[in-house]
């Protein structure tokens, strides 16, 4: 089994939010790999792993990082993958990492999501995957019929509860 998305992310204290996409991959049956590389102490590394990425069979690379969060940018720079870069909450509310993701020069794109957004980034991957793959298409499409039961589910519920002024 080869991984066809990469999970990149700058520190293992980073995992706790990356663990979201790593069960959605494996709830998809995905297969995927996970790695700590970082722009800053491993620069080397982070080149190696993005110009032969493509070549190993990657499609999508989620590289997720903190603070000055220059990992996303750097591997976007090196590969045609699509990267999606995912603000880890690591100071500044991470706010410091969402800019630092989301501006990227021209020429450099780096789709990004919401602060600590790991399962959207998988989501998202995987949507980027599917394209002209009908069993990744009906996968996709009972997952977010799934989302909609939990909604219709949670108002049962909440017409269970009873307040005086309510009145549904």
């Amino acid at each position: 089994m080869n991984p066809v998305v990469s999970i990149i992310m700058g520190s293992t204290s980073d995992l706790p939010v990356m663990e979201k996409a790593a069960k959605f991959f494996d709830e998809m049956e995905i297969p995927f790999e996970i790695n700590a590389l970082s722009a800053h102490r491993t620069p080397e590394r982070v080149e190696g792993f993005a110009k032969a990425a493509q070549q190993r069979g990657i499609k999508v690379i989620i590289a997720a990082a903190g603070m000055a969060a220059h990992l996303p940018g750097v591997i976007a720079s090196m590969t045609t993958i699509p990267v999606i870069g995912v603000p880890i909450d690591a100071s500044l509310d991470g706010m410091d990492a969402l800019l630092a993701i989301v501006q990227m020069p021209p020429g450099i794109p780096v789709a990004t999501v919401g602060i600590n957004g790991s399962l959207n980034a998988a989501i998202l991957a995987l949507q980027m995957i599917a394209t002209g793959d009908e069993n990744l298409q009906t996968k996709l499409a009972a997952y977010k019929d799934s989302l909609k039961s939990k909604i219709e589910k949670a108002n049962e519920e909440l017409a269970k509860v009873q307040y005086k002024y309510k009145t549904n």
